[in-house]
């Protein structure tokens, strides 16, 4: 996708480093940050220079490159392989990532094992895009339905950013959105700003704005009314790991989002890809909620007359607060699930005959 005319991925190989965007300087800097170490991959998935699931799981990959390029001693790859997957507990893909990766090297004590890591790492990247250029064309069927039987502007809410900055290209929840602009088709988006980190406001908004998409930055308690009022067609949302039965974590206040959806007869879409199903764990409750730095609720970040990044504290001082990352969405609140392979019912049988599990 473009920033400022330029097309990028997320993450890539290049001068014997890996390269980033770092997504803690926008929408203010866009800034190309170099990750040298395998420290250097877990900081910058800890701090969110790098987010969303496929794009932490593709970060992950990479990271275990240079954990291999630092050092190919097995005890360290395995240590390293430790760290990353205790860097963020939530998203599936930075696991699913990692094990792919420590599958691919195990036993190679060879010259070929920094090859080997980085072209996997690749091959992680590439086939997380193909797949969510895929959730886009399958998903798209669903926007043209709504345009023509509507024959005007479709309106679409989204939450957080589940947009090419969250994965390695695309994304999910916009891509089917890349697809209809692209196709001609008008639409319209409702952004979420998405507190405490404000990843709507200050990511889907951004890249919807360098894509020439119109879209309107709203409160996150705004969905509600809109959808009563009939302002909204569609909803659709990331995932940053949804059970085998339909169940959906995603970022903060996705549950809420849903709720007043159904209410409203707002159909509730989620996109993602393979990467991101949690085939093992069956019970949402057993799903590890990450918990942040209160400091996020208790500040916000913003650039002053000088253009300079500048965080300010928002709450009384002796307040205390609780920074939950992620909500479940129960599967009967998802219309459906958008994936690379099709557009599936939420639920056990949905996804094992979509994948054949």
């Amino acid at each position: 996708m473009k920033i400022e005319g330029k097309e990028y991925r997320t993450i890539w190989f290049e001068n014997n480093v890996v390269k980033i965007i770092d997504q803690t300087k926008l929408p203010h800097q866009f800034m190309i940050k170099e990750l040298k170490t395998v420290k250097d991959a877990i900081n910058s998935i800890k701090i969110m220079e790098v987010r969303g699931a496929p794009l932490i799981g593709g970060t992950a990959a990479y990271g275990m490159a240079l954990a291999v390029k630092e050092n190919n001693d097995p005890e360290f790859i395995k240590k390293s392989s430790e760290d990353l997957i205790k860097s963020r507990p939530t998203a599936i893909n930075l696991k699913w990532a990692v094990d792919r990766m420590m599958k691919k090297l195990s036993g190679i004590n060879s010259d070929q094992i920094l090859y080997i890591a980085l072209k996997e790492a690749k091959e992680i990247c590439d086939e997380d895009e193909k797949f969510c250029e895929n959730i886009g064309i399958n998903g798209l069927k669903i926007i043209e339905e709504i345009y023509n039987k509507k024959k005007d502007i479709v309106n679409i809410l989204t939450h957080c950013n589940a947009g090419w900055l969250a994965t390695i290209n695309w994304g999910t929840a916009t891509s089917p959105i890349y697809h209809a602009h692209k196709k001609g088709i008008p639409v319209h988006v409702w952004v979420d700003e998405t507190r405490p980190r404000n990843q709507g406001a200050n990511l889907t908004s951004y890249e919807l704005n360098e894509e020439e998409i119109p879209n309107t930055i709203i409160a996150d308690n705004t969905g509600g009314i809109l959808m009563q009022r009939g302002e909204v067609d569609m909803c659709i949302v990331g995932t940053d790991r949804t059970l085998s039965n339909g169940d959906v974590c995603n970022k903060i206040g996705t549950y809420l989002k849903a709720l007043a959806a159904h209410d409203n007869n707002v159909p509730f879409y989620v996109a993602l890809p393979s990467s991101t199903i949690d085939w093992d764990t069956k019970d949402a409750k057993d799903i590890p909620i990450e918990k942040r730095n209160s400091e996020e609720l208790s500040h916000v970040e913003g650039v002053d007359e000088n253009n300079q990044i500048k965080k300010v504290l928002i709450y009384p001082k002796k307040s205390k607060s609780i920074n939950l990352a992620f909500d479940v969405t129960p599967a009967k609140y998802v219309t459906n699930l958008i994936t690379e392979k099709g557009i599936c019912e939420a639920s056990t049988e949905g996804l094992k005959k979509l994948f054949n599990k």
